[in-house]
C-alpha cells in the first residue's frame, strides 16, 4: 500500500476558514469533496516549506505565519495518508484557484455543512471544538 505524506493549510482570515472543493480525479471516493488546501511533501522538504509552496501553487497566495495544528493518519482504499495540518494566518481573502473548482470562507461552526474528504473530517471537527470553545 502506497504511503503519501501531505500538508494542509487551515487558512484563517477575520475568523473565517478557507475550504476548497476538489475536482473530478483519479479516485471516486474523493471526487468533488471539500478539503483544506495543500499537497504532497517533496523529498528533503520541511513541512513548513511544503505548506508555503503548495499554497503559492494552488491559491496564488502567501502565508504570513503558520503553526502545526494536528496530524491525521487515514487509510483510503488505494493509499495510506499522513496529513500534517497547519493554522495559517492570511492578511487577505484574495486567492486564485488553480487546482480546485470552488472555495468558501466559513465560520468554524459552519464547517459541518460541507461534504468533506474523509481525512479532513477530524481536522474540521477539531476546529469546531477549538474555536467554538474559546
Amino acid at each position: 500500500m502506497k504511503k503519501i505524506e501531505v500538508v494542509a493549510a487551515i487558512m484563517l482570515n477575520e475568523e473565517k476558514i478557507l475550504c476548497v472543493q476538489r475536482d473530478k480525479g483519479k479516485f471516486d471516493y474523493i471526487n468533488f469533496k471539500w478539503e483544506f488546501p495543500g499537497g504532497k511533501v517533496e523529498k528533503d522538504e520541511t513541512l513548513e516549506n511544503a505548506i508555503k509552496r503548495e499554497i503559492k501553487e494552488e491559491l496564488m497566495a502567501n502565508i504570513v505565519e503558520c503553526e502545526h495544528f494536528m496530524t491525521v493518519e487515514h487509510q483510503y482504499p488505494d493509499f495510506f495518508l499522513v496529513m500534517h495540518s497547519f493554522l495559517c494566518h492570511m492578511p487577505t481573502k484574495d486567492i486564485s484557484l488553480t487546482e480546485h473548482i470552488a472555495s468558501q470562507w466559513l465560520s468554524p461552526e459552519s464547517l459541518d455543512s460541507l461534504d468533506w474528504a474523509a481525512a479532513d473530517i477530524p481536522i474540521a471537527d477539531k476546529l469546531r471544538e477549538h474555536f467554538c470553545d474559546i
